[in-house]
């Protein structure tokens, strides 16, 4: 009983670190939902080229979208006109980050993982772009494409004339606390009662000897961590709590940038609608990048001589503050209003 205790214990401090930044991350992105519309994006995305591909990037960087919601979202980006190339990068770019993981990260983590996260999601989804536009088939326009029943299309909505801003304000929030909480709600509950349980149960010696730093360490991770679902939010503490166990930031880099983009049956998928040689080069890119921006990481923390700050800070901080205990009620509540909606 002590062993369930202390772990629901650490679950529920990561919980109240994370919860207003949580909520901050689903605000903003009830905004970009509210003034980004699909129309906008798919209006650049339509040649293959250089341009196209850095603006899908872009683009997909704030968007909180997981990989399973990322891909009808691409299917539809790509029967509207948008370039293969460019799917690729937003594929990439798009459930690496988002504004809620990257709160996240910076709450449970440390800044420089949180300016790490984006900017490693960004320019791997630029590589996977340009590489398909040199190493890609001949592009041609997709009149339809299969989509994976089980995700939502949260962008498949026809252009239209855009309603006021508080309409649109609404309608975004709602998107914000409603759809897209509903997607992500159970993974994060699930990456918090994992960090718990980590926190606890898994030795420190173990994740220092195999996952302490080095290349070995993120081939590692990422062996696990491609076919398997994690989604942005709940992959967060996970890693959070593996670093505060002695994983080096660079393999939490990697756990970070190929658990959320890839899974078995988004591969399956893409596969069907992009063809096996875009597949393979999303996928490519996805292990190679994700081992060298982790690498790359690591040499920055030995070199500024600094360790993750990470969530330490967790147990020093009083959780029952104005700030944490009442974001997380919010939090929960927000979660199963959400679920209740959804039905």
């Amino acid at each position: 009983m002590t062993v369930i205790y202390n772990s629901l214990l650490g679950a529920w401090q990561f919980l109240l670190m994370a919860s207003p930044y949580m909520l901050l991350g689903l605000l903003i992105s009830g905004v970009l939902r509210s003034f980004i519309s699909p129309a906008t994006i798919t209006k650049y995305l339509g040649k293959q080229s250089l341009k196209s591909v850095v603006l899908a990037a872009l683009f997909g960087v704030p968007l909180p979208l997981c990989s399973c919601g990322v891909v009808p979202t691409a299917v539809s980006l790509r029967k509207q006109g948008a370039s293969r190339g460019a799917v690729l990068a937003f594929l990439i770019s798009t459930p690496e980050s988002g504004v809620d993981s990257i709160a996240m990260t910076y709450a449970l983590i440390d800044p420089l993982m949180a300016v790490a996260r984006p900017i490693a999601a960004l320019l791997s989804g630029i590589i996977a772009g340009i590489l398909d536009i040199f190493l890609g088939t001949k592009d041609v326009t997709v009149a339809s494409a299969p989509k994976c029943d089980k995700c939502v299309d949260h962008f498949s909505e026809q252009p239209q004339k855009q309603p006021p801003v508080m309409q649109r304000l609404l309608t975004g929030f709602r998107f914000a606390f409603v759809t897209l909480l509903n997607d992500i709600a159970g993974w994060f509950l699930i990456g918090v009662l994992a960090a718990g349980v980590i926190s606890v149960l898994v030795p420190q010696t173990l994740i220092e000897q195999y996952l302490g730093g080095g290349i070995t360490s993120m081939i590692l991770i990422l062996a696990i961590s491609i076919p398997l679902y994690i989604c942005a939010a709940g992959s967060t503490p996970i890693a959070a709590a593996l670093i505060i166990k002695g994983m080096s930031p660079g393999a939490a880099l990697v756990l970070l940038m190929a658990g959320p983009a890839t899974n078995a049956a988004s591969l399956a998928v893409l596969s069907r609608f992009l063809g096996l040689r875009s597949t393979a080069i999303y996928v490519g890119t996805i292990a190679v990048m994700s081992v060298f921006f982790g690498y790359m990481l690591d040499m920055i923390y030995v070199g500024l001589d600094i360790a993750p700050t990470i969530s330490h800070h967790i147990m020093d901080h009083d959780m029952s503050s104005v700030l944490y205990f009442p974001c997380t009620v919010i939090l929960l509540l927000s979660m199963i209003w959400a679920k209740w909606q959804s039905r």
